[in-house]
């Protein structure tokens, strides 16, 4: 049964279809690659199923219940996890501080309590001690009273990884997630992506250019094309594709052979 999942999802600006029509169900327990090239609509449909951007019509999904009508925080609550090209993090505030933020708000509703969150959080040894564990999981634990500002953008990153499990979300969304990192770097995230998967009850999507990544991590590959859905399947049969090849992925034709 599907965790997640977009019936007839469009988005139009002006006269120009940006997302057309995309109907696609996503399991937990998989990886789903979405793949094509510049300008396709690949994160346009992550920021329609985020809820960063109101769809022209269709719905979208999760667990049964219709999230169509709710803005990006609601969508979040509901267990949707965004990861974002640019990080989105609390940039004065220590490594710590901010999972604890995230763990506050999945534990004890901090958006229904306004400025108490400031105030009580240092008296919740629990929330602390989960905080502890989730940057234990991701190698952080020397970093914990690091200011996130002073971070490398690599650690930015495994960061947050570490705010969505603090949100114990139920779908995790990655858009380009080793962008900007060096050689050395990109590794770790991918690691904590391979860790995520291992969570059967987990669904994951992932926007990505790098082929041998897709390869690598992928379970299902869709492939969107100036906004329409033109390829589903197991990453062997898509990247196959003559048309994929030759029309979507580019010089992944050669990398494909």
């Amino acid at each position: 049964m599907s965790l997640l999942a977009t019936q007839d999802l469009t988005i139009r600006f002006g006269g120009h279809v940006a997302v057309n029509a995309v109907t696609c169900a996503f399991e937990p327990g998989t990886l789903t690659a979405i793949v094509g090239p510049n300008g396709a609509g690949k994160t346009t449909y992550f920021n329609l199923i985020s809820g960063q951007l109101r769809a022209s019509s269709g719905t979208v999904t999760l667990g049964g219940q219709d999230l169509s009508g709710l803005g990006a925080s609601a969508r979040t609550r509901a267990g949707l996890g965004r990861a974002f090209q640019l990080t989105n993090l609390f940039p004065n505030l220590t490594v710590l501080e901010n999972v604890r933020l995230a763990v506050q708000a999945t534990r004890e509703g901090a958006h229904r309590r306004g400025l108490n969150l400031w105030s009580i959080w240092s008296d919740h040894r629990a929330l602390t001690q989960r905080a502890e564990e989730i940057l234990e999981a991701v190698a952080m634990s020397d970093k914990q009273l690091t200011p996130v500002a002073s971070l490398p953008h690599g650690d930015q990153r495994k960061l947050e990884v570490a705010l969505l499990m603090a949100l114990e979300s139920q779908v995790f969304m990655f858009d380009e997630p080793t962008a900007g990192m060096s050689h050395d770097e990109a590794p770790v995230i991918l690691n904590l992506i391979r860790s995520l998967k291992k969570d059967k009850s987990k669904t994951i999507l992932l926007v990505e250019h790098k082929m041998d990544v897709v390869r690598e991590l992928a379970d299902r590959i869709i492939v969107l094309h100036n906004g329409t859905l033109v390829a589903d399947g197991d990453p062997a049969t898509v990247i196959a594709s003559p048309v994929v090849q030759e029309a979507y992925l580019g010089v992944a034709k050669e990398a494909a052979r």
